[in-house]
């Protein structure tokens, strides 16, 4: 087998192998002989099989299984020889003409090929004394406990028959029947249906036009739908809802006790307190985490400058914006409602991408100079709580993970990453800061691997979308 490169420009390799005809007549002969050994043809022994026999029977899809481990072999050679780290898997284009692939199935022709080859950039760690990240650190606020026990008391409470007219804040049960343009639509249709006056669960206007009605009253209610309204066809639209209203409930005492602890399995409401709190406090914790991660990488990106292999680049970007667009389906957008064209978004989703991928081809050779590992311990206690998430299918979960090793590469790399992270902070100047709720929360964007997902949102104001029944 003969190996010869004949690019080599950037992170761009690639090489010419060739296999003369006679290595392949003895690659299939090998092969031959071996399988005489374990093949049985009525007429001969077992073992006896003439090797040309063999051929005439099995030549084609013996020489198949010759040509792809001469291919195997080949690339597993390059990387070995050239001590090269790959960013994907190699291409291998092999002959198109029919009549040099017959000559080759046949082992009378060289098996003549090409592997394109990108591999990873190779770039030294920069010194990081100099970098200094905030931690920021919240207080859990008494105000904060006193919130979520009300919010948890409003939850439990129970309603009473109610005579005379709804108020904001009472509870009425409702038939209605909606129209747009004269014509019912799909979902537009509920019966017994319990409206909260006040809580904003349903479609803007839809609660507030029917405080005041009472128990046996009709009511015309007119909305419009947000133009973001999840279902599309609904979006922007104007309706009318013909409304029966069968009960009117008003709303009992707001009791914050003991009795409200135990409905939540819990002894004593200071119990309580105390589970709000430390929930709150982990809330808090993650939140930081976030946020001194995200300033951390930040400075890295800021130290790092290195060609990237175009390969990961534009995969990583495929990815964003697979979920991009979904995201704007889901959410009824579109490019305009968000103040930007498809043009500046791809440009700016795909310098996100760029970083992502320089990022985490710095973090994984820090965690390579490290030698940070993840045990399987570890991988089996995150794949837990993946499964956790799953309740009724925590078996079929299972077996995908434990089947699909690229799905478990998943749930391993997140716990490197942080492993990395934790390494990069012990060796820079982390100063604590104490902030507000407000602040530790405010500017929030979300964080997906080693990078945010998406840029800043243009658009001011964006309506919740909501839903009517």
């Amino acid at each position: 087998m003969q190996v010869t490169e004949t690019l080599s420009q950037g992170l761009k390799r690639e090489f010419k192998v060739v296999l003369p005809a006679t290595e392949l007549e003895q690659r299939l002969n090998d092969e031959l002989s071996t399988l005489k050994d374990r093949v049985k043809i009525n007429g001969f022994r077992p073992g006896k099989v003439p090797v040309g026999h063999l051929r005439r029977v099995y030549g084609r899809s013996v020489m198949a299984d010759v040509l792809q481990n001469a291919v195997n072999e080949a690339n597993r050679k390059i990387v070995e020889d050239n001590s090269l780290k790959l960013a994907h898997e190699p291409q291998v284009k092999l002959p198109e003409a029919q009549d040099e692939i017959e000559k080759v199935m046949d082992a009378k022709g060289d098996l003549a090929f090409t592997v394109a080859l990108e591999v990873l950039p190779e770039f030294e760690l920069v010194d990081l004394s100099d970098v200094q990240v905030k931690r920021p650190i919240a207080e859990v606020a008494d105000a904060e406990i006193t919130e979520s026990l009300e919010r948890m008391a409003k939850q439990n409470r129970t309603f009473e028959p109610k005579k005379g007219k709804a108020a904001e804040g009472d509870r009425v049960l409702v038939d209605f029947v909606g129209r747009i343009d004269g014509t019912e639509f799909e979902g537009g249709k509920g019966e017994d249906i319990r409206v909260e006056l006040g809580s904003n669960t349903f479609i803007p206007g839809f609660e507030d036009q029917l405080v005041g009605v009472k128990a046996g009253d009709t009511k015309l209610v007119k909305v419009t739908f947000p133009a973001n309204y999840l279902a599309a066809h609904l979006a922007g639209k104007e309706a009318e809802f013909d409304v029966t209203v069968k009960e009117v409930e008003a709303p009992g005492e707001l009791k914050i006790d003991d009795e409200l602890a135990k409905g939540f399995g819990m002894e004593s409401l200071d119990k309580l307190k105390d589970a709000i709190r430390s929930a709150i406090q982990r809330d808090f914790e993650a939140q930081s985490r976030r946020k001194v991660k995200k300033e951390l990488l930040d400075a890295l990106d800021a130290k790092y400058s290195f060609e990237l292999p175009p390969s990961l680049v534009e995969q990583e970007f495929n990815a964003v914006w697979a979920q991009v667009q979904g995201d704007m389906k889901t959410n009824n957008r579109t490019f305009e409602d968000e103040d930007t064209t498809e043009e500046e978004a791809r440009a700016e989703y795909q310098k996100i991408a760029e970083r992502r991928v320089r990022l985490g081809l710095v973090l994984a050779q820090i965690g390579e100079k490290t030698d940070i590992k993840i045990s399987d311990d570890e991988v089996t206690q995150a794949l837990v709580e993946r499964v956790r998430q799953y309740p009724g299918q925590e078996k079929q979960v299972w077996d995908f993970y434990r089947k699909n090793p690229q799905a478990l590469a998943e749930i391993r790399a997140p716990l490197f990453e942080e492993k990395v992270v934790d390494q990069i902070l012990s060796q820079v100047k982390v100063e604590e800061e104490t902030v507000s709720k407000e602040a530790l929360f405010g500017d929030d964007e979300d964080e997906e691997a080693v990078s945010e997902s998406k840029p800043k949102s243009k658009a001011k104001g964006a309506k919740k979308s909501s839903k009517s029944e």
